[in-house]
């Protein structure tokens, strides 16, 4: 079996990763190969213009670490801004849509810095490669240039790398971008810095003040990633660990805690009582984080008790195996990319980058070719709400990187997914299938999956099911009183799930066929 593995959205940057590997670097090196290398083949789902979490085991210290890679509001980005603008809510495309700083860079810097091993400008040696020399689109790039053509065309510029020609590329076309790679050339040079304090920082505040944007150079100066001590709880004698908020990381924990207290090999795998149950825990823990979920340097978030066994042993007492629960509905979407790594060292890093929308902003400097993110638009402008737009404040973050530990405090799974609302409820998923049912990685993202809620930003408090599960069931659920809604048998927003499981005996991965990505190992 493998002892080192690469999974993420996209083949050619699994290969980016497995490349960096097999020139002697770790897990974190590979971690951000792949990154980079998605900024050039991925551009519509991640990017240098994003935020980006990590969560990770660093075999030689035997620590577990975090790092949150989120940006902050912009100094001028506050709530009076927008109503002077006489906005009830933060546009969620164009300049206005980018209010915050991206802070994916500054992570890969700071993960590089403290735990990295090959030089800097060798981990972005694979992405300007595919940049310069061409790659092929994806049918994942080709559908969602499609959709934001318009977008693109109004906020990317005469010339756009997007819209070869001015047209949306076809699915296999090779194209390149040729000023995302002189980006990434002088990011290999200058350093992560200079995304900052140096060129391409005062290029991104010319561009967007051009167009009438908010962030200035002192905004981007002034940011750094923060490592974070990640949070976790106990299930069924493993630890399975989150990143604190700003993320949604917290509620898979909670959604566990509640779960424990049912023997899940009782209910059955794929049963009316299964998906009930998992639907019934989310909907408990999303309430939680809906009301709290925030930057807590500016809310008081009351999370050892949200995490705690004794809240958990609480919250299941509300919920009826008979009547589905008819919360508000959640309004968030996101297009996001995960990354599994683990080194022939024992290292484990779980990363995720996105820019939120397919594109984010459509914001796209010509001379640096890439989009930046609308991650800004999640504020709501309600100066009661934990999550109000505050200069300096980070936003609710949907990002949430997965690792379990074994009681031995051994790294045993790294999971994650994209997909806003439905990636606390796919790793619920594959963390009930795998440990209480002993499936493979392979298998527990292959069965069919659900989404309760958001689908792709739109409000909603419908249980999407994926057509593969039985219709038995479907109407299970419809009669106990969930607002049951066929999806498509393999539904591309269910998410893309990949996960690595380490074994005594080497490494199983399991990639989502719903991507475009693959398995690279060695």
């Amino acid at each position: 079996m493998p002892t080192a593995m690469v999974v993420c959205p996209h083949s050619l940057a699994s290969t980016a990763g497995l490349n960096i590997l097999s020139q002697g670097g770790n897990a974190i090196d590979a971690a951000i190969a792949v990154q980079a290398a998605l900024s050039v083949v991925y551009p519509h789902m991640t990017g240098l213009g994003g935020d980006g979490f990590w969560l990770g085991y660093h075999a030689r210290s035997a620590q577990l670490y975090g790092l949150n890679g989120s940006g902050r509001a912009g100094a001028g980005c506050d709530r009076t801004l927008f109503a002077r603008l006489g906005l009830d809510a933060i546009p969620q495309r164009g300049p206005q849509a980018v209010i915050t700083v991206p802070g994916g860079v500054s992570a890969w810097g700071e993960a590089h810095q403290r735990l990295g091993h090959l030089p800097w400008a060798d981990l972005l040696q694979p992405a300007i490669a595919l940049a310069e020399q061409g790659y092929p689109v994806s049918a994942s790039q080709a559908r969602w240039t499609r959709v934001n053509a318009d977008h693109l065309r109004a906020y990317g510029g005469a010339v756009n790398p997007f819209l070869p020609g001015g047209a949306p590329p076809k699915a296999g076309a090779l194209i390149t971008n040729k000023p995302l790679g002189a980006t990434l050339r002088r990011l290999a040079a200058a350093g992560p810095q200079d995304f900052y304090q140096g060129e391409i920082a005062a290029t991104l505040v010319t561009y967007l003040s051009e167009l009438g944007g908010y962030l200035t150079k002192a905004d981007f100066a002034r940011h750094t990633a923060t490592w974070v001590e990640p949070i976790s709880t106990t299930y069924r004698g493993y630890r399975v660990c989150q990143l604190p908020p700003n993320t949604q990381g917290f509620t898979v924990l909670q959604m566990l805690n509640v779960l424990e207290g049912f023997n899940l090999h009782t209910v059955g795998h794929g049963t009316a009582d299964y998906y009930h149950l998992l639907v019934e825990a989310t909907k408990l823990a999303f309430a939680d984080r809906d009301r709290w979920l925030s930057d807590p340097d500016f809310t008081d978030i009351p999370l050892a008790e949200l995490i705690s066994k004794p809240y958990g042993d609480r919250r299941r007492a509300r919920l009826s195996m008979a009547v589905a629960q008819n919360p508000s509905a959640p309004t968030l979407g996101g297009d996001t990319a995960y990354t599994a790594v683990v080194d022939g060292e024992g290292n484990a890093v779980s990363i995720i980058q996105s820019l939120y929308f397919d594109f984010g902003a459509a914001v796209v400097p010509a001379e640096l070719g890439f989009p930046l993110q609308n991650r800004g638009a999640l504020f709501t402008l309600d100066p009661d709400h934990p999550n109000a737009l505050e200069p300096g404040k980070r936003p609710f973050h949907t990002l949430m990187p997965g690792l379990v530990l074994t009681a031995a405090g051994q790294p045993y799974l790294v999971l994650g997914t994209m997909g806003g609302e439905g990636q606390p409820q796919t790793q619920l998923a594959l963390l009930t299938r795998m440990i209480d049912f002993d499936f493979d990685p392979q298998t527990a993202i292959d069965l069919p999956r659900w989404v309760w809620g958001r689908t792709w930003g739109e409000a909603s408090t419908q249980l999407a099911l994926e057509s593969r599960i039985a219709t038995e069931v479907q109407q299970a659920l419809a009669q106990r009183g969930h607002q049951v809604a066929e999806a498509p048998a393999w539904a591309d927003q269910m998410g893309h799930a990949h996960a690595i499981e380490i074994r005594q005996e080497g490494l199983r991965g399991g990639c989502d066929r719903r991507s475009d990505g693959a398995i690279a190992s060695l």
